[in-house]
């Protein structure tokens, strides 16, 4: 068990491929038609749904939006609307089934742009590759990591950055036997605020919906 681990009492967690699956039929959404919109594959998204593998934090932020949900709808995520935040205060918590430990640094306010967590890396940590809109910074505060960028392999040390796209397919890990801890910063929004309400399109009539779908078959 990492450092960052031993420290973390966690409560309870609901399996969130349950919550994305219930969420996803709701909506009246197939298995594809998510996927089309997080920009993930069925197989990666199938094995989510039964438990059989668990999404980083972005990924699930990538899958929270295409639900009209903020990512706090599928995980338990320490309350913050102040920007300051103390070392040593700051509540962590983890996406169920997963061995990453987030410590929460960006305040949520309505029309933010940030998100901004720090990382505990467990040793042998593998993340899934995505692709997805906005922008990504990594900076490596201690360990190692390796990013990959579509075909390119970095190995990232203490005071190494690295800022790219989000759409380019990117994926990191931990091949070390050391913890990592990194600090990660993109724009790819994480949380909703409580005051915002999920985006809503008008329909020929001007009824104001959600999403619509009219197909013969659901997954």
């Amino acid at each position: 068990m990492s450092s960052a681990a031993g420290k973390f009492a966690a409560s309870a967690q609901p399996k969130v491929g349950a919550l994305i699956r219930a969420r996803r039929r709701q909506l009246q959404m197939t298995l594809q038609e998510l996927c089309d919109a997080a920009g993930i594959s069925v197989g990666y998204l199938s094995q989510v749904e039964r438990d059989l593998a668990t999404p980083s934090l972005g990924t699930l932020a990538q899958i929270a939006r295409s639900l009209d949900v903020g990512v706090d709808f599928f995980i338990a995520t320490p309350n913050l609307e102040d920007g300051l935040t103390r070392a040593g205060e700051r509540n962590r918590f983890s996406v169920d089934g997963s061995s990453i430990i987030y410590e929460r640094i960006a305040a949520d306010f309505t029309g933010n742009v940030l998100s901004s967590f720090i990382l505990y890396v467990p040793p042998g940590y593998r993340s899934e590759t995505v692709s997805h809109e906005g922008e990504e910074i990594l900076y490596v505060l201690d360990g190692s990591i390796t990013q990959r960028l579509d075909d390119r392999e970095m190995v990232l040390k203490p005071g190494d950055s690295l800022h790219f796209r989000g759409n380019t397919p990117h994926s990191w890990s931990n091949d070390t036997d050391r913890e990592a801890r990194l600090l990660w910063t993109g724009t790819l929004p994480m949380f909703r605020s409580r005051t915002e309400k999920p985006a809503l399109r008008s329909s020929k009539d001007g009824t104001k919906i959600m999403r619509t779908r009219n197909r013969k078959e659901r997954t």
